[in-house]
């Protein structure tokens, strides 16, 4: 007799439940210091250098980031990318080293210890150099500490212990030892060329260091009057009116350029205008030469009103302005401003804007460099490095600074004067447009010309630096000769404060190939990620000009070499370069500074001959020097890195100048691949800033989430493009690192006992077990293909679908009766087990890259005592298991049980049936040959229903769904024949509870 609903026994106790420590609330924020402190405490990354010892090497170049200041969700975002990357790679089983480093030289960080100063009100060009240095090193080493701590805090393995530091002496010794071998082979030249200038930090900055802004800026339009036009006699006495945004620039004017293809005309305002607009009293009786395109846009200007009341006087045939000079508008002043300024052509003069006559002043434009030096017009440097005319400049001498807007405004006294002169035309401050700033100050910058040192783009070098000049397949050519040129020299103008410069080294030569064709090459030779990154790269060297890497500074490396003071060549021994390199590993590059130049000259020389350079090396030579005295320095002369990975800025920054100063060194690139990815956003796909309040900040992620949250975040990203991140976004990824856990949650669980002993071979195992074996198998391929193309995202998204799609919402929702119920030693219960005790091993190592304070957790739980996860290596998936055919019919399966389940949902809302197990299925299939090659409970227990009977249908698939009317088993809820009522076992249950 059964027993009554009131006394039916609760078989809880013999089922067997899933039974793991591994707790659902991640807590992460509390365990990540734990696993990070015993990660150090164990020593980790040494371990893993000397498991993976012999094996083939993966070498990812750390850029280095400044030592400035608390890292922020860019750092976060590159470091955590550089972390996947390597561990991926050591799970490859490569000996993948991380070797972190920063960048401490340079203007960012003398610009935080000048401010110390400014706030004591203290002026830093009075503090001792050796003094200045010292407090900027402190101030890096100081940022250095903290950085390390906030980047090991993400997770990121690697030699934290000893990174690579710019401003470590032997890493000095090796970036003056980098310098000197351009100096050697003949790379290296000082000229006066226009570059762009700080006039607040008081140095030239790359371009790199520069970020344009939009700003609005005074607009003038001047005249200069025309004394001789030998091909166009009626111009003379006429007026060249010239447009310009930067009226600061009109005292420095030393010629006018116009476009060959131009077409210009004189054009003169009616009589009667002048009774309308009395203002315009000014321009009664001037001719005015301008662009015919542009005249109608230059009246407008000189007001709305005028219309039509103008009327052309003369237009020009080609050739007309050849040979035309013209006066400057201050020419009453005499010296200087006396001479007539030349016309020139100039192949940049277009008819986009202006009035189509450019004024030229070859200090503060490369395209008036470049013409002016061609017809002999050489800069005069009236500017001086704080943005002020020098005192003794004719016309506001000691006036400035030019970046003043009040100076340039149309009431200030530069157009004042060009005003009262009878000059100014018109004058608006209303000009909208892009203008650069320097990135640390935010104060706008301008070209100037100074003396600097360079780098040449178009001397061939390639026989001195013994290149590989190989043709590329990239390429399909070989180089070819540059063109045979002689050194150059310029000399001081009249007045010139500064001495004669050398040019040795500028211009092309016979010597094979140059800078720039090696650089190209390389580009070519490279392997871009994304692909798009090798044009961006390549246009940008293509195009750029000379490198200068000399910086007024005081914190960083100087340029160490001796110019002769009499003939303006800096001197090329390798003995004396040898003891300077030697000099700077003993004592940094402050040796230089405090010197005993004889001593570093030798007996060969007088150093009385000599002037010792004082100014410092660009940044990014430093920077991109890192190679030699890190890569180099620790693997082996000749060794390149696999991998720089940085942002997308750095095709003009780190990718380029380390490109540039390897190619010039070693004819080679110093990276295998380069990889970019995008900037981090906010949630509304709007750049960070402090001022709109929009920062997130990855020091206050961490500590509410755990930095696994960060990573997962990451790596699912599109990381190619630009990234958001923001709390619903990262609401998301919560949810998503919760489902992978709940996966390992559920593994742990279900393997609770697991021995090898229970363990069934692929071939004895059920359809189900082996269909799940194909698809890891799937998943291992397309993980390794990510891996390879370094698409995490995409590795993340196929290792989160698995999880969730193919495991939790499939396989482990289809044998969880199986798991529970069926006898322990059961064949089916066992195959089950041992494919989830595969799934672990593979799944723990798959995730480990990304999650790796979460893998190590999971791993610890099972395998308390088999040291870290950390130190496995990609699991070995048995390439048998794929079987497409069966693949092809579960994928027929798993279609007709997503329609059973649309079926069954509705009627469980209706309350029609509680579970899926008290529905009774009918499928109807368009065609016999649909029929699944399956049993009947294999069915139900696909579908987990109770009842599941197929028929031959006109118009399907389709699914009908009723309660089931059998009783339901009081131990595994299955509604079966068998039992008698409610409560009762099923034969199954019987036997596995009376066993």
């Amino acid at each position: 007799m059964s027993d009554t609903p009131e006394t039916k026994r609760d078989y809880r106790d013999t089922v067997f439940l899933p039974k793991t420590d591994f707790p659902m609330k991640a807590g992460l924020a509390a365990k990540e210091p734990a696993i990070l402190a015993k990660w150090l405490g164990d020593n980790l990354y040494q371990q893993l250098r000397e498991k993976r010892a012999g094996r083939e090497r993966f070498i990812l170049h750390d850029g280095p980031p400044y030592a400035n200041g608390d890292i922020h969700m860019g750092h976060a975002m590159n470091k955590v990318l550089k972390d996947i990357i390597v561990r991926s790679q050591s799970l490859l089983g490569k000996d993948a080293p991380y070797i972190p480093g920063w960048a401490c030289h340079g203007l960012p960080i003398e610009w935080k210890v000048e401010e110390a100063y400014r706030a004591k009100k203290q002026n830093k060009d009075e503090v001792p150099v050796d003094q200045f240095r010292a407090e900027c090193r402190a101030y890096a080493a100081k940022w250095v500490a903290v950085q390390r701590e906030q980047f090991e805090r993400l997770g990121v393995m690697g030699e934290w212990d000893n990174p690579y530091l710019t401003m470590n002496y032997a890493s000095e010794a090796v970036i003056a030892g980098e310098l000197l071998k351009f100096a050697e082979t003949g790379q290296l030249y000082r000229g006066a060329k226009p570059v762009m200038w700080s006039p607040v930090e008081k140095t030239a900055l790359a371009e790199a260091e520069v970020e344009y802004e939009d700003i609005v800026s005074t607009q003038i339009d001047v005249a200069f009057e025309i004394v001789e036009a030998p091909n166009a006699p009626e111009l003379v006495g006429a007026y060249a009116v010239i447009w310009t945004t930067t009226p600061w620039t009109i005292p420095v004017n030393q010629a006018l350029a116009y476009g060959r293809e131009v077409a210009y005309k004189l054009v003169e305002l009616k009589t009667g205008v002048f009774d309308e607009l009395p203002e315009l009293e000014y321009l009664r009786g001037k001719r005015i030469l301008l662009a015919s395109d542009l005249a109608e846009d230059f009246l407008a200007r000189l007001h709305p009103h005028i219309g039509m009341d103008w009327m052309t006087v003369w237009e020009n045939q080609l050739g007309s302005l050849e040979g035309a000079w013209a006066r400057h508008p201050m020419h009453k002043l005499g010296g200087f401003f006396a001479k007539p300024r030349p016309m020139l052509p100039g192949d940049f003069v277009t008819t986009d804007s202006g009035t189509g006559l450019v004024h030229m002043a070859p200090d503060h434009g490369e395209d008036d460099f470049l013409l002016c030096k061609a017809h002999g017009i050489d800069p005069v440097f009236a500017v001086e490095g704080d943005g002020k005319y020098r005192a003794d400049w004719p016309w506001l001498g000691g006036q400035g600074s030019v970046i003043n807007p009040k100076f340039n405004a149309p009431d200030g006294p530069i157009c004042s004067d060009l005003r009262e002169a009878g000059a100014l035309l018109a004058a608006s401050a209303d000009y909208q447009h892009s203008y650069p700033h320097s990135w640390r100050s935010k104060a706008k910058v301008i070209f100037r010309a100074t003396p600097q040192w360079f780098i040449a783009m178009d001397k061939g070098i390639a026989a001195e630096i013994d290149a590989d000049t190989t043709p590329s397949p990239q390429r399909g050519e070989g180089w070819g000769e540059g063109e045979r040129g002689e050194a150059a020299r310029q000399t001081s103008n009249s007045g010139h404060p500064h001495p004669t410069l050398s040019l040795k080294g500028e211009g092309p030569t016979s010597n094979g190939a140059t800078l720039r064709e090696l650089a190209l090459d390389a580009i070519a030779r490279t392997r871009f990620v994304p692909e798009k990154g090798r044009n961006r790269i390549h246009a940008m060297v293509e195009g750029r000009p000379d490198w200068v890497i000399s910086r007024q500074r005081a914190w960083g490396v100087p340029i160490a070499l001796y110019v002769n003071k009499a003939t303006g060549d800096y001197l090329r021994d390798p003995a004396v370069n040898a003891r300077i390199v030697a000099a700077f590993e003993v004592g940094g590059a402050d040796a230089w500074f405090g010197a005993d130049h004889q001593a570093l000259l030798g007996p060969d020389y007088n150093a009385a001959d000599y002037e010792p350079q004082k100014d410092i090396l660009d940044v990014w030579f430093d920077s991109g020097s890192t190679h030699a005295f890190t890569i180099e320095a620790r693997y082996g002369e000749g060794v390149r890195a696999d991998l720089y990975l940085e942002g997308s800025d750095q095709h003009r920054g780190w990718f380029q100048s380390s490109l540039l100063e390897s190619c010039g060194t070693r004819g080679v690139a110093p990276y295998k691949a380069v990889l970019t990815h995008g900037f981090a956003l906010d949630g509304q796909g709007r750049k960070m800033s402090k001022s709109q309040g929009n920062v997130v900040d990855p020091l206050k992620i961490i500590p509410e989430s755990g930095a696994d949250i960060l990573r997962l975040w990451v790596a699912s990203t599109d990381y190619f493009e630009d990234v958001r991140i923001g709390k619903e976004i990262l609401a998301g990824t919560s949810d998503a690192y919760r489902k992978l856990r709940n996966t390992f949650r559920y593994l742990l669980g279900a393997l609770d006992g697991f021995s090898e002993d229970e363990r069934v071979e692929a071939a004895d195992m059920p359809d189900l077990e082996r269909y799940v074996l194909h698809l890891l198998t799937r998943l291992d391929t397309e993980l390794l293909a990510a891996t390879e193309a370094f698409e995490f995202n995409r590795y993340a998204r196929a290792l989160t679908d698995f999880c969730n799609n193919d495991l939790s919402a499939f396989f482990f929702d289809i044998r969880k009766d199986s798991l529970y119920c069926d006898a322990a030693d059961d064949p089916k219960r066992r195959a089950y087990r041992t494919v989830l005790d595969t799934l672990f091993h593979a799944l723990v190592r798959y995730a480990a890259p990304i999650l790796c304070f979460t893998a190590e957790e999971v791993w610890g739980t099972r395998y308390p005592d088999a040291g870290s996860v950390h130190l496995l290596e990609w699991p070995g998936i048995d390439p048998a298991w794929a079987d497409d055919a069966l693949a092809e019919q579960w994928a027929g399966l798993r279609s007709l049980r997503q329609i059973v389940s649309a079926e069954i949902e509705p009627k469980r809302r209706e309350k029609v049936i509680g579970s899926s197990l008290e529905a009774k299925v009918a499928i109807g299939l368009p065609d016999d040959r649909d029929r699944p090659n399956v049993t009947h409970d294999e069915l139900t227990e696909l579908l987990i229903v109770s009842e599941a009977v197929i028929d031959t249908v006109a118009h399907g698939p389709v699914a009908v769904v009723h309660r089931s009317d059998y009783h339901k088993c009081g131990r595994c809820w299955r509604l079966l024949p068998e039992v008698d009522e409610d409560g009762d076992l099923c034969g199954r249950c019987t036997e596995v509870v009376g066993a």
